[in-house]
């Protein structure tokens, strides 16, 4: 029998689940923030974070595939012995309660800049919490369960965004390159915190039901966060200009304030909430993982108690500090910095190390 049979998660529901840790409230801002760094060849970057991000994962789950039941906690333990391995798994367990929390504080400001400018932050933030404990308490399959449905649920969005390219001009793409390299390689960390999230494969791996699609499922999830960000970033650049877009904190509510129909005025308004949905797929998975961690540390089955301790934090802590947009973008850079290190650096370290260990392993048993 299977060590997580009762938790397992499809190929469909593994894919959701990457995409949706990887797209958050980041893309709001992103064509802004590659329009300052790499003018019209922003989008060039995108991509070369998509290569960065997919050969990351695949180093990732190559390392995973060589103890396909052993959780991320198991391996680290097996490889540096306890108490490295654990120092190892706290790490991990900071990382994902710190991502979450960026996000959902993010997420929150957003919202009360927005909908609810009177209410407090942390008020709104104990709403995102009551179905965020309902979701993360119950595990992976429920999770991604959730980040499928989501998927399904918000498919129409895209679409809203071809209505501005009729008045957008395509020249402001030309000449392409025209600052060399340069600018576009400068942008590409930028890109790092769009596409961290991926990570998460670490934790699913072991309730995948086929394991041999490991590889081909997160080039899926890391594929279709490319494409909608060089959709949008396109769409703002196409309609705002690279310059334009500069004027504009988060160009694409900017864009979809410019949406308007006979029967409804307010369409950005309306995009925003339901974009909600898929901003929560981002913080559910990293609010479980950070309470599963902390639960296996103390050799707990039940990781209930961990998330309602986690989200209790995280209400008291914006309570206590009352976070602003300036505070935000500071946490969001101090996540990609933690973020280069354990998705970017980790995986081809301990696929190397883990080749290193079996050699000497098989070496000590004869």
């Amino acid at each position: 029998m299977k060590k997580y049979s009762f938790n397992e998660i499809t190929l469909m529901q593994y894919i959701f689940l990457i995409n949706g840790a990887q797209v958050g409230t980041g893309v709001l801002s992103l064509p802004r923030i590659l329009a300052e760094k790499a003018g019209s060849d922003g989008w060039i970057a995108i991509l070369i974070g998509w290569l960065c991000s997919v050969a990351a994962s695949i180093f990732l789950v190559k390392m995973a595939a060589k103890y396909p039941e052993d959780t991320l906690y198991e391996i680290l333990i097996r490889f540096f012995g306890k108490i490295f391995g654990k120092a190892a798994i706290v790490v991990y367990m900071i990382y994902f309660a710190f991502y979450a929390w960026t996000i959902l504080v993010n997420a929150c400001l957003y919202i009360k800049a927005w909908f609810l400018p009177k209410t407090p932050e942390y008020i709104i933030l104990l709403l995102f919490s009551i179905p965020t404990f309902f979701v993360a308490r119950n595990g992976i399959r429920v999770l991604g369960r959730y980040s499928e449905l989501s998927f399904y649920m918000v498919m129409w969005i895209p679409l809203f965004f071809l209505i501005p390219l009729r008045d957008g001009n395509w020249l402001h793409f030309l000449p392409l390159l025209k600052e060399g390299w340069k600018p576009v390689l400068s942008a590409v960390p930028t890109t790092v915190f769009s596409f961290l999230g991926f990570e998460v494969a670490f934790f699913l791996y072991p309730f995948l039901q086929k394991k041999q699609h490991a590889v081909l499922g997160i080039t899926i999830a890391n594929t279709l966060t490319m494409l909608f960000y060089v959709f949008v970033t396109v769409v703002c650049f196409v309609f705002f200009s690279p310059d334009g877009i500069i004027e504009f904190n988060q160009p694409i509510l900017n864009l979809l304030k410019l949406i308007e129909f006979r029967f409804l005025e307010r369409f950005d308004m309306i995009l925003l909430a339901v974009y909600l949905i898929v901003v929560s797929t981002a913080w559910m998975p990293s609010v479980f993982i950070a309470s599963f961690c902390s639960s296996q540390l103390l050799g707990k089955q039940d990781h209930s108690q961990h998330v309602i301790i986690l989200l209790l934090i995280i209400i008291g802590s914006v309570f206590w500090l009352d976070p602003t947009w300036i505070d935000s973008e500071k946490w969001m850079k101090i996540v990609t910095k933690g973020g280069l290190q354990l998705a970017f650096v980790a995986p081809p370290f301990l696929w190397v190390y883990s080749w290193i260990y079996e050699k000497f392993r098989r070496r000590g048993s004869h």
